[in-house]
């Protein structure tokens, strides 16, 4: 890493925390370059605006994210174990990246182009992952599924769904526990296989 881009990255890594702390409205260019111990033209060198940061530092945590989430699946052997691999490292993990959390969950964000933008993207790339997997099931025949796009967008929304409920609220422990009896129902289903109604 260059100088530039190490410059570029502790500006990043300021307003991470700044935004984490303050949010958007209430941080400013001028609170980041009092925390760098810089000058604003230093940062306005790099970035156009606050919101051009913003982005920066969602696209970094929507990066780290995805990584951690990947890597669950593929230490994973089996498509069953992928999925869990993913629903479970994205709660774990989610309630970490406070910027992204903050940014899916608050709607007031919508009203920035730039943030509806990055929610299409993100929810497309997590379906994207969701599907890959069930359609790898399907193929091992270890999955049963009449339409994989449907049940990855059911799956993709029932997890962002508890996302608040469960990644904020709730000790590693409870989160992957109750995964666990929620990935019995969507494996196994409701039903008992001795009725035959």
């Amino acid at each position: 890493m260059n100088k530039s881009e190490e410059k570029k990255d502790k500006i990043l890594r300021i307003a991470q925390i700044l935004f984490a702390k303050y949010g958007l409205f209430k941080t400013s260019v001028d609170d980041i370059a009092k925390m760098g111990k810089m000058g604003k033209s230093s940062i306005y060198y790099y970035f156009e605006s606050k919101e051009e940061i913003f982005k920066s530092v969602l696209e970094k945590e929507m990066t780290t994210l995805l990584e951690k989430v990947k890597s669950a699946i593929d230490e994973a052997k089996t498509p069953s174990g992928k999925l869990k691999g993913y629903i479970i490292s994205r709660m774990k993990n989610v309630k970490e990246l406070a910027i992204i959390y903050s940014t899916l969950r608050d709607e007031y964000m919508i009203h920035y182009a730039f943030i509806q933008k990055f929610r299409e993207n993100f929810d497309r790339e997590e379906i994207g992952i969701i599907r890959d997997i069930l359609a790898e099931g399907v193929k091992k025949k270890v999955f049963e599924v009449k339409n994989i796009e449907l049940t990855s967008y059911a799956i993709g929304t029932a997890v962002k769904g508890l996302e608040y409920d469960w990644a904020i609220k709730l000790k590693e422990e409870d989160i992957e526990n109750n995964l666990n009896c929620l990935l019995d129902v969507l494996f196994y289903g409701i039903m008992n296989p001795a009725m035959n109604s």
